[in-house]
């Protein structure tokens, strides 16, 4: 039984009599990509570079300059500095020229580290010690740096595959001098050190969970890039402003904002400003709300107070403003309101006979009930 090791440090097992060890469940990876030409015979653009994936969510790509044959999933051992990394294969042949394009890597113009060999068992085993070590690290350096008075957070630790170097990340609001905290960590670890800062979305990119949705954090997940989010794309989408509810896990405004933002922008280009106050001859009326799809802006009498409201089309609303705009004041807020209709009714009853398996089948006609005669009951009678 060959052992292998996905790029979140499980270890997975492959059946006997397997050649090369390759990670079973390759979609457990974060940030996995899909490999869409994997059963293709022949793919339309072969190239030597392969996309590497280590812990969490860090991703390199490598030159195959020996021309292994690689495939997903497989374990292998790159070039580092110094020595020598582990990582799991995540994307071979044409889409790894995708990626780059998408990651901004020029592979002419950049020098991209080589692929050394596939990994041995004596690779596997010392990566496997290198794993186990990161969270003991991790919490002796917390120690370390509490009693420092070192304004920072070391939030993850990593070892490299030979176990000659570490890279410790961490997450400060200002300059740290941790010229200190290296040497003695240097002398206690006996390794390679190299702090690299991070911010508080990569933090929850690296650590994972599951978000207010109930599915996995899109930082890792999915996201490469994170772009910044303000509170100006909740107002956008009439969205409240509850920190609470707006927060994520890494305590900043959620990535989602902005998922559906471009769509309420083109949506909303047509509406009338929300502070232009309706005059009628009847009251003023004040804008409380909007509902962007459907094309309707909610207005009440009150400008404090949402008691009253009137649902007003948003082209009625133009109207009146250029009606006001004129001097002219309409009679009512909205001519004519149309009629709900009685015969639709609103309930899951039609949709589940749309849905149902026998809908098409023919409906077996009952036979009458037979009527029950009543039998007259003797009362025992003197003769």
């Amino acid at each position: 039984m060959e052992k292998s090791i996905c790029s979140r440090g499980v270890i997975l097992t492959e059946n006997e009599g397997s050649e090369n060890s390759v990670c079973q469940n390759s979609g457990c990876a974060k940030l996995s990509t899909y490999d869409w030409f994997n059963d293709v015979p022949t793919p339309p653009i072969d190239t030597d570079v392969i996309e590497v994936q280590f812990k969490n969510t860090r991703k390199a790509f490598y030159r195959n300059a020996n021309n292994l044959p690689l495939r997903k999933g497989e374990v292998v051992a790159v070039e580092a500095s110094p020595g020598h990394d582990i990582g799991t294969v995540t994307l071979t042949g044409w889409l790894v020229n995708k990626q780059m394009a998408k990651a901004g890597v020029k592979p002419n113009d950049t020098e991209l580290k080589k692929v050394y060999r596939k990994a041995k068992p004596a690779d596997i085993e010392k990566w496997l010690e290198a794993i186990s070590l990161e969270y003991n690290t991790m919490i002796r350096t917390r120690q370390i740096v509490n009693d420092l008075n070192l304004n920072m957070k070391i939030g993850d630790v990593e070892y490299q595959g030979d176990k000659t170097k570490a890279v410790f990340y961490y997450i400060a609001d200002e300059r740290v001098d941790f010229r200190e905290l290296i040497k003695i960590l240097a002398e206690e670890f006996q390794i390679r050190i190299e702090m690299r800062q991070i911010g508080a979305r990569q933090e929850a990119g690296r650590i994972g969970g599951i978000g207010s949705c109930g599915r996995e954090l899109c930082c890792s997940s999915w996201i490469n890039n994170f772009v910044s989010v303000t509170t100006n794309s909740a107002r956008v989408q009439e969205i409240s402003l509850n920190p609470q509810k707006l927060a994520g896990q890494c305590g900043k405004l959620k990535c989602c904002l902005n998922y559906e933002l471009e769509s309420y922008i083109d949506a909303r280009k047509d509406f009338p400003k929300t502070n232009i106050v309706l005059e009628t001859k009847d009251a003023l009326y004040y804008h409380q709300k909007t509902d962007i799809f459907k094309r309707v802006m909610w207005y009440s009498s009150d400008p404090h107070s949402a008691l009253n409201m009137t649902s007003v089309p948003v082209e009625r609303v133009k109207e009146i403003i250029t009606l006001n705009a004129k001097g002219v004041k309409p009679l009512k807020l909205v001519e004519f309101i149309e009629p709900a209709d009685e015969k639709i009714q609103f309930g899951y009853g039609s949709v589940i006979e749309q849905d149902s398996l026998t809908r098409f089948d023919e409906k077996k006609k009952r036979k009458p009930a037979k009527k029950r005669r009543n039998k007259i009951r003797r009362r025992p009678g003197n003769e």
